[in-house]
């Protein structure tokens, strides 16, 4: 029985495919960045600047809640006049909220009261704010993790 090259070579091959492989993942940007998770943010096109807090946290994962919504104006102005749609989902798993929240109360100084949200279960969620007013309609994109 003697020592079988063939062995070997494919070994070697395998070896540079995968050191290759290894170099250019190491070389190249990554394309998916990781997700923010910050709670306030300018609005997709920079009309507005909104900030989300829940009402009473901790936000607990199949209970109902509300969510304070604060929209201001680039210069940090208040926005007592918007109309906001909420809406949200689990982009993973393909389904939106189990609920349909809404705007039930203006409380001044550009803050809105968001009730009838549920996050029925853990993991990665968005929460979509579309506001529309005199600056004209934008839409802020909040990503959870519960």
């Amino acid at each position: 029985m003697g020592f079988n090259w063939r062995y070997l070579v494919a070994l070697a091959g395998l070896l540079a495919v995968a050191l290759m492989a290894f170099t250019r993942l190491q070389s190249e940007p990554s394309s998916v960045s990781a997700p923010n998770f910050a709670l306030s943010k300018p609005s997709e096109n920079g009309a507005y600047l909104v900030a989300i807090e829940p009402e009473a946290p901790p936000v607990k994962v199949g209970e109902l809640h509300s969510w304070v919504v604060t929209v201001k104006m680039p210069d940090g102005k208040p926005l007592d006049d918007a109309s906001i749609a909420v809406d949200g989902g689990m982009p993973a798993h393909g389904h939106g909220l189990p609920t349909s929240p809404r705007v039930t109360a203006q409380l001044g100084e550009g803050r809105y009261r968001v009730e009838g949200v549920k996050f029925n279960m853990g993991g990665a969620w968005e929460f979509r704010f579309a506001v529309s007013a005199a600056a004209g309609d934008d839409e802020a994109v909040f990503n959870l993790k519960l």
